[in-house]
């Protein structure tokens, strides 16, 4: 099976991110054509590979183009079945929980954007960006304890779920996110993935600089 996912810079773009380690996650071998954005003739190349002008992007061994970031990995998970929790009633909560991720938190989105290079002091966080950040901890720590089966991801082995949350992981530790020891835990276990390391060591040595910007 040939596939090849389009994605945004690895600094920046939070969306590209989660497909990306849904693929490494299931182990399917993938070609990646990373797109810089916020250039000139950005959209025009994106548009090359992608419909709606936004990365990402996987295209299959037919030609046919699958985009959205939660479509994408839904992709994955029929091809790795284990993505998703085995349990009925776990694998509802992960989904409920990965379409949260995909359409809410607006407020943290907009006050925390994705920057894996980001060395700066905390920033003052937005009433909305607070909220979110006290609705996402809430969440890591009811799925754990609910569905974590004593093991470190969401719903014990990695899942989609975390594929999903894990750019807010940098985020938090971007912006030194003051949060409790269960999400500490919950984020020191998402970036000790060798996928995760693997992107974050790729985000680091990237060229682009980008202030403050939220990738497509």
């Amino acid at each position: 099976m040939a596939l090849t996912l389009f994605i945004g810079n690895k600094n920046y773009s939070s969306w590209s991110l989660r497909p990306w380690l849904a693929l490494k996650l299931a182990r399917l071998p993938f070609e990646e054509v990373l797109i810089p954005l916020y250039q000139t003739t950005s959209k025009q190349d994106i548009l090359r590979h992608s419909p709606t002008g936004k990365v990402p992007a996987l295209k299959l061994d037919d030609g046919t183009v699958i985009f959205e970031s939660l479509a994408i990995c839904e992709w994955v998970a029929e091809q790795a079945p284990d993505l998703w929790p085995a349990d009925p009633t776990a694998r509802a909560v992960a989904r409920a929980v990965s379409c949260e991720m995909h359409a809410g938190f607006v407020g943290l989105r907009s006050a925390l954007p994705m920057n894996i290079r980001r060395a700066a002091p905390p920033r003052n966080l937005t009433p909305a960006a607070q909220e979110d950040i006290n609705r996402v901890t809430a969440l890591w720590r009811d799925c754990r304890k609910r569905f974590g089966a004593g093991g470190p991801f969401l719903f014990g082995a990695p899942s989609i779920a975390d594929a999903m949350f894990a750019p807010v992981v940098t985020r938090f530790a971007s912006y030194l996110v003051d949060v409790d020891e269960d999400s500490r835990a919950y984020m020191a276990a998402v970036f000790a993935l060798p996928a995760m390391q693997e992107w974050v060591e790729a985000g680091k040595r990237e060229p682009w600089i980008i202030e403050d910007s939220e990738a497509a």
